[in-house]
């Protein structure tokens, strides 16, 4: 897996160094942000079953996040 950087520090993935260490990274566009997908994270699955374009990185975003407990 590639190493991916993320600098969300309050996410329960987040590492040293602004690495993300979930099992899965989903990526969507944000037309999409508001779904959830019924998906669990970190490798658990989710329904990627549809394609889309992005025009630039700023429309894009992580729904991988989950908050960092406590």
């Amino acid at each position: 897996m590639p190493q991916v950087k993320c600098a969300v520090s309050n996410c329960e993935y987040y590492a040293e160094g602004n690495r993300c260490n979930a099992d899965m990274i989903m990526i969507e566009i944000d037309k999409h942000a508001d779904k959830t997908f019924d998906a669990e994270f970190a490798g658990e699955g989710f329904d990627s079953d549809h394609q889309d374009v992005a025009k630039n990185a700023s429309t894009t975003c992580c729904h991988t996040f989950k908050p960092k407990k406590g």
